[in-house]
């Protein structure tokens, strides 16, 4: 492996595999470290005699000898959101039992996430190995119901449990090793969610250590390398092709290879190719993410206060979605649909040979872009992936960038904005990510802005006013699709960290894989 500026090289730690069980047995007879109860605040209320009037938690009350109806009366716990309640109780087969609020009600995938990440949290703490997770109200749940319900609590308990920690000196082993879902059914439809919870959580995983990695280890080789990695891995159904600096100039990529010209790391134009094992293809699908390793705005630099430059390394969190969607798609093997996978990844530097504000690039359709913002450019390298993208002969596309500010002060940290001028592709990638529990929120495309993109001397210019900004930008890329192919974009700047906890979320991939699994047949 090549020496990275500061020698700085990622531990090669595994994530440990938590095995999945469905069960259908009495909770007070489970044996293992922690029992985790999940409760609405009406599952917590109790009668005149301070008793719960829940079926399933006054027996688990009376087998304690009412300490856990006394523990949570002391303790103020309700049973609201983010509430636990973790205690070591002697009178049942576990050695501690657990209380997670769900607020008032709980019905979707991301609260029952959320619960699964609470748990691995508790687990951490205690040191748990083996865990069971039961709800104390699920008789009004559907089947389906319980496994969607099933799929989450798995995936949230991965994700809460598996921390990246390559990048740091010393690092704590998870002591989880199995979690059994209590109470939602048994057989192989479940066990069949539960597998595909575990596929797309560990590629949810994969997806947050790129964004997690600094630019000095994750340049556009490396990243290259790792979409490589992802195909030769599932190479029965998965092809790689890496196009070099000189490839994309035959191919007339001017406004791609105009945002790289400034970095000492070459460009690297990425494209991997799903084909399902047997049987024909119906659909051809395409993935397009921003894949900026690093972000200094270029001549017109990121500078003051809010310019987040110190977090530009998560400017490729497009192209991690794309490629945590494959990683995932490359083990579920979805029949008679076909993905182009699709990243122009670069670095926007300064340099002698950089691109100054004021020139004018030639996309790969012909179209010329006058660049009145050399930090408008992410959108300078989604334009001539786009047209590659329709060049490969696909019905939709959809793009994932972490594309501008604009979008994070309109909809907030947690919410990506969708443009498209498809209704129909709206309502299936919307309905995607019902199923995932990630959030998004439609946005107008207003062609009328598109008067503030106009140049004088260009067929257009990359960046408008600072009104409508997220619109600008979308009506940009616009540009660059044949009127031919559904296109949606998708604008993330926003939920691809975690400010809180500033780490990776991995968002995008989940709702992209269910998203391509509609389009399956």
């Amino acid at each position: 492996m090549a020496q990275t500026l500061g020698l700085t090289q990622p531990a090669n730690i595994e994530h440990p595999k938590i095995s999945f069980a469905a069960k259908e047995i009495d909770v007070a007879e489970w044996k293992g470290d922690l029992l985790a109860v999940g409760v609405t605040e009406k599952d917590m209320i109790k009668d005149e005699n301070s008793k719960f009037q829940n079926s399933l938690l006054k027996k688990l009350d009376c087998l304690l000898g009412g300490l856990l109806a006394e523990a949570s009366f002391e303790e103020d716990f309700t049973g609201k959101t983010g509430q636990s309640l973790v205690h070591r109780l002697p009178g049942l087969g576990t050695k501690r039992v657990g209380l997670f609020g769900l607020g008032q009600s709980a019905s979707s995938p991301a609260a029952f996430r959320r619960l699964g990440e609470a748990v691995a949290a508790a687990a951490k703490t205690a040191q748990a190995s083996n865990v069971a997770i039961v709800l104390a109200s699920s008789e009004g749940l559907s089947s389906e119901s319980k496994s969607n319900t099933a799929s989450a609590l798995a995936s949230g308990t991965v994700l809460g449990t598996c921390e990246d920690s390559r990048y740091k000196s010393e690092s704590k082993k998870p002591q989880l090793k199995s979690l059994d879902i209590i109470d939602f059914g048994t057989g192989p439809e479940i066990e069949k969610k539960l597998k595909y919870a575990e596929v797309v959580s560990y590629a949810i995983l994969f997806g947050r250590e790129l964004v997690n990695s600094p630019a000095n280890v994750l340049t556009p080789a490396a990243l290259a390398a790792e979409a490589s990695k992802i195909a030769s891995t599932y190479s029965d159904v998965l092809s790689a092709n890496i196009l070099t600096e000189e490839q994309c100039r035959e191919l007339k990529m001017g406004s791609y290879l105009g945002v790289a010209a400034a970095s000492a790391n070459p460009p690297h134009f990425i494209h991997l190719c799903y084909k399902p094992p047997s049987g024909p293809i119906k659909t051809k699908l395409a993935l397009v993410g921003k894949g900026l390793t690093f972000d200094s705005g270029g001549y017109n630099i990121k500078t003051g206060p809010g310019c987040s430059i110190e977090t530009m390394k998560v400017d490729m969190g497009g192209s991690a979605a794309v490629f945590g969607a494959a990683k995932a798609l490359g083990q579920i093997k979805p029949p008679g649909v076909e993905v182009h996978f699709i990243v122009a990844s670069c670095e926007n530097m300064i340099s002698g040979t950089g691109m100054r504000p004021g020139d004018i690039v030639t996309a790969s359709n012909g179209k010329t872009i006058e660049v009145n913002n050399t930090d408008a450019e992410g959108r300078l390298t989604l334009a001539d992936a786009l047209v590659y993208a329709c060049n490969q002969g696909v019905e939709k596309i959809v793009d994932l960038a972490t594309l501008t500010g604009a979008c994070v002060v309109a909809l907030g940290p947690s919410i990506a904005g969708v443009f498209t001028p498809s209704d129909d592709l709206a309502k299936e990638v919307l309905e995607a990510s019902e199923v995932s529990g990630e959030k998004f929120w439609r946005m107008p495309l207003e062609e009328s802005y598109w008067e503030s993109m106009k140049s004088g001397v260009a067929d257009m210019v990359n960046t408008g006013g600072r009104q409508g900004g997220a619109i600008n930008a979308a009506l940009f890329l616009k540009q660059f699709v044949d009127e031919k192919v559904q296109w949606l974009h998708i604008d993330m700047a926003g939920p691809v960290l975690n400010d809180k906890k500033h780490v990776a979320t991995g968002f995008g991939i989940s709702t992209l894989v269910e998203w391509v699994l509609k389009n399956s047949c």
